[in-house]
């Protein structure tokens, strides 16, 4: 005799699998390399201290 099957188990496996294979689009689609990101960093950096450099002294 078969061992009885967790119905609820299947269902929310199944959802999980779904929601990880859409994040994974997502992140395909969406995501930002490590060389990006640290571009983008690097860029505010240097926006920031242009405004640091700029500032008057009161």
């Amino acid at each position: 005799m078969n061992t009885p099957l967790n119905m609820n188990k299947i269902r929310k496996e199944r959802g999980r699998t779904s929601r990880r294979a859409r994040a994974d689009e997502n992140a395909v689609q969406f995501g930002q390399t490590k060389t990006q990101k640290e571009a983008l960093k690097a860029a505010a950096e240097k926006i920031a201290r242009n405004l640091d450099g700029h500032k008057r002294e009161t």
